[in-house]
């Protein structure tokens, strides 16, 4: 675990050091919980969303995109239950005067124990080597048996006691797992009580006749109450979706490890909606083809695994997570959730308007079902960002820190190196890369050493880099050379945009 959290102080420090993320206000010691996208930073959250739009909506003929506003009226959230039932369970340290929540220390608890789990499976994979069987070692050792047992039995018991707001039972667990404050060491507790996480403001220029209002804590409520405008305007026919990138906030009671929990996010979400009864089989459709779309970055098969929610939500009728190994352990990355028509219902129920969807085939009305598909864009950012960074021992005993991102997504695609700052390579350099910026995010550096530059390229992730030598003043030729193995081929400068354009198609990932 040790090395975990080394890692991941590394990945925080290696954001602000090479322009991927600052802290928000840092000259005025900071904002807790809140992140600057730097120049690095902004190039690869654009690319993440172009990835994400393209396969969402480029791709599928029934789904389209919106962007609505963050202001809505107030009871938009009355009618989704979020003024009622959008809150976190709260507990106090007395000796630290800490905040927490209580569901998040007892979630870390577990963390703990399957670190444990994982420690007792990698030490045995080490003594039996190939002939190491994972599985059956799971299934027969008793300590294992034993330590996953009691994972079940805790989270068994702790939704039961959420879904049923019993906040005395949730607190009672706490004590009897021994859970103390990372502060004081103390067990020393207040009561659990509940804490919504809607953040508040006013609409009107004078506070006496000014409107309550809040700011959205998702952007699913902008899909649903344009549902019918959507669905007339573009003359969609069920099963459709709609898509939406944006900004949410949700006064967090406390964000932790960096971006994966902040009060303000972004989110990826898509609503699709569906005739009711078919839910479920694009419930199941939804869940293969995101776990798909993610596995198609690279970044490891072995960092993503689905988690059934035991206690669901109170629009659903069946969700579940994509959770990705994250340095401090798996965590929630994606959530693929059945609505049911929950939303729709509500927000006809409170505007007293139709929201009813008129099927040509049937000549019925109905209220659709929707299955969502969310993911936090920062979150998904984090999980590239720990899985790309490398620590590479060269031959030569030189550290080689590098980010695997994948090619596609990179922040910077090409970056044009001249070998010397003079004999015309400069404005040789140049030339080529005047040609490619139109086609590619590019780079252009002349200080220091080629092999600091190359350093340099590969700490921010650029997949490959073009050298400009007196050899391409005689014979127009270019050294190209790749990010991930370092090795380099010569080629024409007439071949080198539809070479490039090749492997850096973001239509290879699909």
């Amino acid at each position: 675990m040790a090395n975990s959290e080394d890692l991941f102080k590394k990945i925080i420090g290696h954001c602000k050091e090479y322009g991927f993320i600052f802290q928000s206000s840092e000259i005025y010691d900071g904002l807790s919980a809140a992140y600057d996208y730097g120049p690095n930073g902004v190039e690869l959250k654009n690319n993440i969303k172009d990835y994400w739009w393209k396969s969402m909506v480029n791709m599928h003929e029934n789904i389209v995109g919106i962007d609505s506003s963050i202001f809505m009226h107030p009871k938009t959230w009355k009618a989704s239950g979020h003024l009622d039932a959008f809150n976190d369970p709260l507990i106090d340290n007395k000796d630290s005067n800490k905040r927490y929540r209580a569901d998040v220390l007892i979630e870390n608890y577990l963390t703990k124990i399957e670190n444990k789990i994982q420690k007792d499976i990698d030490k045995a994979s080490k003594k039996f080597g190939e002939t190491f069987d994972e599985e059956e070692f799971i299934k027969t050792n008793a300590r294992i048996i034993e330590r996953n047992k009691k994972i079940q039995e805790i989270k068994s018991s702790l939704n039961q006691y959420l879904s049923n707001v019993d906040l005395e039972r949730v607190k009672k667990l706490i004590e009897d797992l021994e859970i103390k404050c990372p502060i004081s060491g103390t067990c020393n507790w207040t009561e659990v009580r509940q804490f919504n996480l809607m953040f508040k403001t006013e609409l009107g220029s004078i506070s006496e006749s000014s409107s309550e209002i809040y700011l959205r804590p998702e952007t699913a409520q902008g899909i649903f109450v344009n549902f019918l405008n959507v669905q007339k305007s573009s003359r969609m026919k069920i099963p459709f979706g709609i898509a939406q990138i944006g900004k949410a906030f949700r006064n967090e009671i406390i964000a932790r490890q960096f971006i994966f929990r902040m009060r303000e996010f972004e989110q990826m979400e898509m609503q699709f909606f569906v005739k009711p009864g078919e839910e479920m089989k694009w419930y199941d459709f939804w869940k293969k083809s995101r776990l798909n779309w993610h596995e198609n970055l690279s970044l490891g098969n072995e960092n993503y695994r689905f988690h059934d929610h035991e206690s669901l939500a109170h629009y659903a009728n069946a969700a579940c997570d994509i959770e990705f190994k994250f340095p401090f352990g798996f965590k929630e990355l994606e959530g693929i959730h059945s609505r049911t028509d929950f939303d729709l219902k509500a927000h006809m129920e409170y505007s007293g308007k139709k929201m009813q969807y008129f099927d040509p085939e049937t000549n019925k009305h109905y209220i659709p079902y929707v299955v969502e598909t969310s993911i936090g864009l920062d979150r998904m950012f984090l999980a590239i960002l720990s899985s790309s960074y490398k620590e590479e021992k060269l031959d030569d005993q030189e550290v080689r820190i590098v980010l695997k991102i994948p090619p596609q997504i990179a922040p910077v695609k090409l970056a044009v190196l001249p070998l010397t700052k003079k004999d015309k390579l400069p404005e040789k350099a140049r030339e080529i890369l005047k040609s490619l910026q139109l086609n590619f995010s590019c780079q252009y550096e002349e200080k220091d050493s080629i092999g600091k530059r190359y350093r340099r390229q590969d700490a921010i992730g650029t997949p490959y880099c073009i050298t400009v030598d007196h050899e391409t003043l005689e014979d127009d030729t270019i050294t190209l050379r790749n990010r991930d193995d370092m090795s380099q081929e010569r080629i024409k400068i007439s071949e080198l945009k539809s070479k490039i354009s090749e492997k850096l198609d973001v239509a290879n990932l699909f």
